[in-house]
């Protein structure tokens, strides 16, 4: 199996950026098993996770001058 083909597993497994699987499989020999366990270490593969989630607080702003307006949107999660 290619590296390239490595990196596409490692990131449909754990979610995470295309250079944190090439990173973790560069620093565990090209294992995959060893590369998901230092993302997790690393806590890419939690953050991962978590950015897929949908947020449900948040706040809408408007602001308008002269002939210029923009609209602001924040959401947020909160963790206990």
């Amino acid at each position: 199996m290619s590296t390239l083909e490595k990196v596409k597993e490692l990131r449909e497994i754990t979610g995470a950026g295309i250079q944190d699987c090439k990173t973790a499989l560069n620093e565990n020999n090209n294992d995959i098993e060893k590369a998901v366990d230092f993302l997790r270490k690393k806590g890419i593969l939690k953050a991962a996770k978590k950015s897929a989630r949908d947020t449900a607080e948040g706040i809408v702003t408007i602001s308008v001058s002269n002939k210029k307006a923009v609209i602001l949107e924040v959401n947020s999660e909160t963790d206990f």
